[in-house]
């Protein structure tokens, strides 16, 4: 599925080399890694109704650079969230997206981060329709001998137990 959604997502952004020659079976051991890692990383996942396809999956974490954090709240990052491209708009990257914000939230995360493709213009409108602001900080991200600009997104967290993302 993470193939799959890299190559519809990112075609035309990333080389297409890079893309055709990704190979689900070899990034097996990076999964096992990121799912090895203690709270707060953690990986959300929307299956499928017969649960047995991953349907889509967040990756939340601690901000990972500390230049992403806010000066004065606890920052949580949005580290990746992906969807089978066979199940986009049906909602299952809206249930991974609202069950990541309540989890950093529940970490106890104020304040929340996301990169994503400047170019990725799909990504964008769902991160802002999901109350997420470019504060344009821009960074090239080295991938497949290209370098493609990245934006850093940011959003205010729910507090514990509230639906109000006021700090």
């Amino acid at each position: 599925m993470n193939v799959a959604a890299w190559r519809r997502a990112y075609r035309g952004i990333v080389p297409d080399e890079f893309l055709d020659q990704l190979d689900a079976a070899r990034r097996e051991t990076g999964w096992q890694r990121w799912l090895a890692l203690p709270e707060p990383d953690a990986v959300l996942v929307a299956t499928n109704g017969d649960a047995d396809r991953v349907a889509a999956y967040a990756a939340i974490a601690a901000v990972r650079e500390e230049k992403d954090a806010h000066p004065t709240l606890p920052t949580g990052e949005l580290a990746a969230i992906y969807a089978d491209p066979a199940v986009w708009r049906t909602g299952a990257g809206h249930t991974v997206h609202e069950a990541a914000v309540a989890a950093l939230a529940g970490f106890g995360f104020r304040h929340a981060v996301l990169w994503v493709f400047e170019d990725n213009e799909v990504a964008r409108a769902f991160y802002e329709r999901h109350g997420w602001t470019s504060d344009e900080v821009r960074e090239e991200f080295a991938v497949g001998g290209e370098r493609p600009v990245e934006l850093r997104y940011s959003r205010a967290l729910p507090a514990p137990g509230t639906a109000d993302a006021s700090v």
